[in-house]
């Protein structure tokens, strides 16, 4: 895939200060602070998020050799001084300890104990790393006693902005009513507390699907809880996703248009909602795979 370098023209906030470039987006859609009384249950949204095991438990190992030093080994591994010693407590002082073996992450960022009773959202508001990611990078489950926050530096800079407004065009004929919107939802069907990985856009079965932008189909087929779905890139790490279709008339591959006929809405699969609708996700490449967004801040305005 090409490198991200799409922005959202004031509607993305910077959050990630890795060893390379990566933007995400800051959504205020997770409402995950529930009543003490509320049966909290998270589950990682089938239609699209199978999440690795928690960063912290796919650390490698790296005994330190004669003549090393932090900065040689973190030029080896592409990191920063400050994300292996705050893994490392024994690295505190500023040396390497030869023989010692110490933790090495995927790419930056710190661990963190904590607090009781915090969530994703309060995790979120205190590192400015999107709640969503910290729950696809920790694992998809519940707030543990220790985390990853991936990155470097929490302070937020400045948004930046380019000429990207967003995507070209939208998933149907016409805007339709959003049943269930992004983010930590509650489940109507039984009050369950998911993740939810896009937004479903309520439309009659047969209602043409339209390819929200220009780009190139890089998934065709069936797909477990999504049903029958089509991916299509669009350039710069960024995919759209269309689900629960009941017909399909393009093929991996295909170069579409923004409001081409890409398929039409279904109920194949297993949808969060009884009502037909069509669900459509928007997804960047990160270091930890393709992460999802809020969709609706990429619709132009």
């Amino acid at each position: 895939m090409l490198p991200v370098h799409k922005l959202l023209q004031n509607k993305i906030l910077i959050v990630f200060w890795l060893f390379f470039p990566i933007f995400a987006a800051k959504a205020d859609f997770i409402p995950l602070t529930l009543e003490k009384n509320f049966p909290l249950k998270l589950i990682a949204q089938s239609e699209g998020l199978d999440c690795a095991p928690p960063i912290l438990s796919r650390l490698q190992s790296h005994q330190i050799a004669a003549g090393e030093t932090i900065e040689s080994i973190t030029a080896r591994y592409n990191l920063l001084p400050e994300t292996l010693i705050s893994l490392n407590p024994v690295l505190e002082k500023g040396s390497a300890p030869v023989g010692e073996k110490i933790l090495i992450p995927p790419y930056n960022g710190i661990r963190v104990e904590v607090p009781s009773g915090a969530t994703w959202k309060d995790l979120e508001a205190a590192y400015g790393v999107g709640a969503d990611i910290l729950f696809e990078t920790n694992g998809c489950e519940n707030v543990p006693s220790v985390v990853f926050i991936p990155g470097v530096s929490w302070q937020p800079t400045s948004q930046e902005v380019n000429n990207y407004t967003g995507l070209g065009g939208y998933p149907l004929e016409s805007v339709a009513t959003v049943g269930l919107g992004f983010g930590w939802q509650v489940l109507p069907s039984n009050g369950q507390v998911m993740f939810h990985s896009g937004i479903d856009l309520l439309a009659d079965p047969g209602t043409p699907v339209l390819s929200a932008d220009a780009g190139v189909v890089a998934f065709v087929g069936q797909e477990e809880s999504y049903g029958y779905l089509v991916v299509v890139d669009h350039g710069g790490g960024l995919q759209t996703r269309y689900a629960h279709l009941s017909k399909i008339v393009v093929s991996i591959g295909q170069k579409v248009n923004s409001g081409d006929f890409i398929g039409a809405v279904g109920v194949t699969g297993t949808p969060d909602l009884a009502v037909p609708h069509l669900h459509f996700e928007v997804r960047n490449l990160l270091p930890v795979g393709w992460v999802a967004q809020d969709p609706q801040v990429h619709f132009a305005n």
